[in-house]
């Protein structure tokens, strides 16, 4: 049987890359728990790998890759919206927590849209750059329309979304460890405002509460950090 033909024909087939996707991620965890969950195994970014390797082999284009993938990007929508569970059950604990998570969620959406606009701009990104960069702290579905709507490039906002979840997941139990950091509602929290959901996950992984607060951070920092650009862009635009 020519193995050309056959690959010809599945190519074609939105399924195949779905499957693709799906399978990578299921090897990636495989291979995370395997490593007893270390921070660099990251499952997302073993899973990116391999996907990056089986596009490159197959020299297949993005466009037809995310033609088959981009039910798994729909339901990041869903998703997100689905935070609101974690919210209204741990409500009560929230509440007793408000004042630091405001002043936390306040301080870390405007350092992480700021401290990206600066350094863009220090290294001579043009406004398209700048645009696509400043919401990078937050999650996918979220950060992708910031970035359109201030004329950004989505697809670029996305990368760097990955880039600082997975960077963010690696490092936040470490930092939080060298800083004595013990409080799980500090130590989620934290991971999701500033890693989102790739961080959320992780989150999840070291501790449910930890999880939890992650949660409820990545949410409320995607509306916090659209308020923030929202007024950047109507005060310099």
């Amino acid at each position: 049987m020519n193995v050309a033909k056959i690959w010809v024909y599945l190519s074609a087939s939105p399924l195949l890359w779905l499957t693709a996707t799906l399978g990578a991620y299921a090897i990636a965890e495989r291979i995370s728990v395997r490593l007893d969950r270390h921070p660099l195994a990251n499952p997302v970014l073993i899973a990116v790998a391999i996907l990056i390797g089986l596009l490159k082999a197959s020299s297949t284009a993005f466009p037809v890759y995310f033609e088959g993938a981009k039910f798994v990007h729909f339901m990041l929508g869903p998703a997100t919206v689905a935070l609101a569970v974690p919210l209204a059950e741990n409500f009560a604990e929230v509440r007793r927590n408000l004042i630091p998570m405001v002043v936390a969620l306040l301080a870390g959406s405007a350092t992480a849209v700021a401290s990206a606009v600066f350094m863009a701009w220090i290294l001579g990104a043009d406004a398209t750059m700048i645009a696509s960069i400043a919401p990078k702290s937050v999650t996918t579905p979220i950060a992708m329309g910031i970035s359109e709507r201030i004329g950004g490039l989505p697809a670029v906002t996305a990368i760097l979304v990955i880039a600082t979840g997975i960077i963010g997941a690696v490092i936040v139990t470490p930092i939080m460890n060298l800083f004595g950091i013990r409080d799980w509602a500090a130590r989620g929290f934290a991971a999701g405002v500033s890693a989102h959901g790739i961080g959320t996950a992780r989150a999840f992984l070291v501790n449910p509460l930890a999880g939890t607060f992650a949660g409820i951070g990545m949410g409320l920092n995607g509306v916090v950090t659209a308020l923030i650009i929202g007024l950047l862009v109507a005060l310099f635009g």
